[in-house]
C-alpha cells in the first residue's frame, strides 16, 4: 500500500472547485514532484494533505489511516511534516527557537535538538543565536526544512523550495533532500517550477492542470513534449 494515497480528492474554496477528483499515489522512500504551471491547484493540494483545506469528497489515506478529515495538528504527529512556499519562519525568533517549533510537532517530542540537524545544516549551528528573519532567502528555506525535520516526519511536503533562491543554494537543497531521504528514509514530495531541479531531484512526476492529475510517471519519462504541452508559459 502507498504512504500516500489520494482518491477521488475534490477541494474547494467556499462554492469554487479547485481540485477535482485527484488520484495521487506516492511509495514509502519515494521522492515526488508536482508540477504544473501557476494556478492549477499545486498548493491546495498538499495544503490538503496536511488539513489545512478541507476535502469536499473522496479520501487521503497516510500510512494505512484514514486522515481525511483528521485535524492538522494530528496530521502532523501521524508523521507529515508541510514546508510552505515563502518558509514562514518566525522573524523575529532566533533560528534556535524557530527549530524548537518544529519540536513541537512531533508525536514524542524530543528534550533537544539532535546534531544530526546539523550534519544536514552545518550553516545553521552558526546562526543559532541570529534572528531568523535576518538570513538570506536561502538560509531561512534551510531552516524551514530543518524545522519541518524536527518533527520526526515520515513524510516531507515542500512548496516551491527553491524559489527566489540563489543556484548554488538550490545545489545544496537539492543535494540534503536526497541525503535526507537516503539516509533517514523519509518519503519527499516537492512542488515545483524548475524542471531541471524536478529531473533531477525526483524518482516520480505528477503534472496538474485546471485542478487535475493531467500526466505522470517516472522522471525518466518526464519527455520535451509533456513539458512543452503542460508546462511551457
Amino acid at each position: 500500500m502507498p504512504l500516500l494515497n489520494l482518491t477521488d480528492v475534490t477541494v474547494s474554496y467556499g462554492q469554487t472547485p479547485v481540485l477535482f477528483n485527484v488520484d495521487m499515489a506516492v511509495e514509502k522512500g519515494e521522492i515526488a514532484c508536482i508540477l504544473g504551471r501557476n494556478g492549477v491547484g499545486k498548493t491546495t493540494l498538499l495544503r490538503s494533505v496536511i488539513g489545512l483545506n478541507k476535502v469536499m469528497s473522496g479520501s487521503i489515506v497516510f500510512d494505512a489511516d484514514e486522515i481525511t478529515k483528521t485535524p492538522t495538528y494530528l496530521r502532523a504527529r501521524y508523521g507529515i511534516s508541510f514546508i510552505p512556499q515563502g518558509r514562514e519562519i518566525i522573524p523575529y525568533l532566533s533560528v534556535l527557537d524557530n527549530l524548537k517549533l518544529g519540536m513541537t510537532a512531533a508525536k514524542n517530542k524530543p528534550k533537544k535538538i539532535s546534531e544530526e540537524i546539523f550534519e544536514f545544516f552545518p550553516m545553521l549551528k552558526q546562526h543559532l543565536k541570529r534572528q531568523g528573519g535576518l538570513l538570506s532567502g536561502g538560509q531561512q528555506q534551510q531552516l524551514a526544512i530543518a524545522r519541518g525535520l524536527l518533527s520526526n516526519p515520515k513524510i516531507m511536503l515542500l512548496d516551491e523550495p527553491t524559489e527566489g533562491i540563489q543556484p548554488s543554494i538550490v545545489q545544496e537543497i537539492e543535494e540534503t533532500l536526497k541525503r535526507i531521504n537516503r539516509e533517514k528514509g523519509i518519503t519527499v514530495v516537492v512542488v515545483e517550477q524548475k524542471i531541471d531541479f524536478a529531473r533531477q531531484l525526483a524518482q516520480k512526476f505528477f503534472i496538474m492542470e485546471k485542478g487535475s492529475v493531467v500526466a505522470n510517471g517516472h522522471t525518466a519519462d518526464l519527455t520535451d513534449a509533456l513539458v512543452h504541452k503542460y508546462l511551457a508559459v
